[in-house]
């Protein structure tokens, strides 16, 4: 009845009139989600007050993924909107970009707007990051590992001025050296996926901040011998010129060298970056230096 009445009101509106349009667009599309089949899904969430700090646990939502988004994001968003508001999580940009919903999926980590619902009966298991403190439900603190990338001194740091401008030129070929590392977006899903990080998370610097060090080690071979020991961290930027200095503050037992390759950075990251190899190329950097 309703798309009668619309359709006549669409019939003797003025064509100027896209309001009537945008409305039966809009019903129609309602109607087909309401004649899709339903597909229950149960998603079992990680739930844990410090308002109530009684034992954390996982507590079920049933939601219907017809009439939802097909990233685990989505329903999370969903179940926040319409079953449960005093769920907490982190998110942002829903595009992979942020990291802001880092969190464990079915055993995994991962970024919660990449990685899409499983279709089949058994249930979703959504946790916070592993071996971190939780804030509360799925968020964690990441105070311990934003410390750790600072330390390290992400930044480019010259000795000489820059003649000619304010910028610094790089050639083509230096700035293919790049790839791999100045993708991540510091979700800390590979450092919380490492043993080692797991064990010594106050001293080793973790997969993510060793990245990111290694980023800034200079390419010229020749201004290496040259340095002067002062400062810290960047390891593979051309632009960078305290190469010596970045490879002599994480030449340490723990900083560096509690990483044994196991790779689980390289499986986790939702980028597809390979910490676990930079940091063998820092390593390989320590006994040529």
């Amino acid at each position: 009845m309703a798309r009668v009445l619309l359709r006549r009101a669409a019939a003797t509106a003025h064509p100027q009139t896209p309001s009537l349009h945008h409305l039966f667009r809009q019903l129609s599309t309602a109607a087909a989600a309401s004649a899709a089949p339903s597909k229950p899904k149960t998603f079992s969430i990680y739930r844990w007050d410090p308002n109530n700090p009684s034992q954390p646990t996982l507590k079920d939502y049933q939601i219907d993924l017809s009439d939802c988004g097909p990233m685990v994001l989505d329903a999370l968003i969903k179940i926040k909107n319409e079953v449960d508001p005093t769920l907490t999580f982190r998110r942002s940009c829903r595009e992979g970009i942020c990291g802001s919903c880092a969190m464990n999926i079915d055993g995994a980590n991962g970024l919660a707007c990449l990685t899409k619902i499983q279709s089949g009966s058994s249930n979703t298991t959504v946790s916070p990051l592993p071996h971190m403190y939780v804030i509360k439900d799925l968020v964690v603190d990441m105070t311990n590992f934003y410390s750790q990338y600072k330390s390290i001194e992400p930044w480019l740091k010259r000795k000489s001025k820059i003649e000619g401008g304010k910028e610094v030129l790089q050639s083509k070929k230096d700035r293919l050296k790049l790839d791999g590392m100045y993708e991540c977006i510091l979700c800390a899903c590979c450092s919380t996926s490492c043993p080692s990080y797991w064990w010594n998370p106050e001293s080793y610097l973790g997969p993510a901040a060793l990245l990111h060090a290694h980023r800034l080690r200079c390419n010229r071979g020749v201004q290496m011998m040259r340095f002067s020991p002062q400062v810290k961290q960047w390891i593979a930027d051309s632009r960078d010129e305290y190469t010596k200095e970045r490879l002599e503050a994480i030449n340490d037992e723990f900083k560096l060298y509690r990483c044994h390759t196991i790779l689980n950075c390289a499986r986790a990251c939702p980028k597809g970056l390979n910490p676990g190899q930079q940091i063998q190329k820092i390593k390989t950097l320590q006994i040529t230096k």
